[in-house]
């Protein structure tokens, strides 16, 4: 099954953008009267019928819908982008696949890197969506500054963050229960500081590990979605 995204077909925009258009007729050859399935990120997937094929502009009716039942949890992964983006993009492209509501980068103390390209990112999303046969797009935020996302966390969300020590015996797959609302912060190549780790545990985070091995960021954060899946599965 292909899927293409429309975010407005509710609000009536019964048609594909000039990128989706051109995929469709172009590359997989769709012409007027094929069905094609089209989800709008919210949960909801159409069945739909082409009623002019273009490149550019490929227009659609409606024939029906479904929407998938809300699950009753939500993952939250904040993380620190990695010096070189291309392990943050495999990171965001493998936890949709997997399974995560929302994704809040931010730049810690010890991060390498200190920009990111948002728009790319929301990019990659749709495309891990679709890939992944999901009608959820996972909600994609940036933050300048560790502070700035706790500050946002809402206070209902079950708090964790991942942390080199091997002194603490608390594992997420023992802390974390099913059915949660959670968040799990995944620091930078160089950790979280000692100031980072104060703050967050001031704001109710527990101190969590990932297993017995250290692991690099992007591996922690998909460990922390993958575990977080499994408590759920």
């Amino acid at each position: 099954m292909q899927l293409f995204y429309q975010p407005d077909i509710m609000k009536g925009s019964h048609f594909l953008t000039e990128e989706e258009s051109k995929h469709c007729i172009k590359v997989l050859r769709h012409s007027v009267g094929d069905t094609l399935d089209v989800v709008d990120g919210s949960g909801a997937k159409f069945k739909v019928r082409i009623t002019e094929a273009h490149a550019k502009k490929t227009l659609f009716d409606v024939i029906s819908h479904q929407r998938k039942e809300e699950l009753p949890y939500y993952i939250h992964i904040g993380i620190a982008p990695t010096k070189q983006i291309e392990r943050t993009e495999w990171f965001l492209e493998k936890a949709i696949e997997i399974g995560v509501d929302e994704i809040s980068f931010f730049f810690g103390r010890h991060s390498e890197r200190k920009n990111i390209n948002l728009e790319r990112m929301q990019k990659k999303a749709v495309s891990a969506m679709k890939q992944s046969l999901k009608y959820q797009l996972p909600i994609i935020k940036l933050y300048q500054d560790l502070p700035s996302l706790i500050s946002h966390v809402p206070e209902k969300q079950s708090k964790y963050i991942g942390y080199v020590d091997f002194d603490n015996p608390l594992q997420l797959k023992e802390a974390a229960q099913a059915k949660e609302n959670s968040i799990v912060l995944i620091g930078p190549e160089g950790d979280f500081n000692e100031e980072e780790l104060k703050l967050a545990l001031s704001k109710g985070f527990k101190k969590v590990g990932l297993g017995q091995s250290r692991l690099r960021t992007e591996t922690a954060g998909l460990v922390a979605c993958h575990t977080l899946n499994l408590i759920n599965s």
